[in-house]
């Protein structure tokens, strides 16, 4: 016949909670700075390439315009 184990005492329910919530919270803060990263990274790329393509885009219309 199948016997119930002992009850889990409060104090290694809480622990191991505590546990599990500590990595999660690490794990949520790494990608937190990672995405952070992520986002500086693109909005240099961002204003370095704007810059180039607006000028393009000007002298295209102008070429075209000088043409006509």
């Amino acid at each position: 016949m199948a016997v119930p184990k002992k009850r889990t005492s409060k104090s290694k329910k809480n622990l191991r909670k505590t546990v599990w919530k500590q990595k999660a919270f690490k794990q949520a803060i790494e990608a937190y700075f990672i995405a952070n990263k992520a986002s500086k990274k693109i909005q240099e790329v961002s204003a370095i390439v704007s810059p180039t393509l607006t000028v393009t885009k000007e002298d295209d219309s102008s070429s075209l315009n000088s043409e006509s």
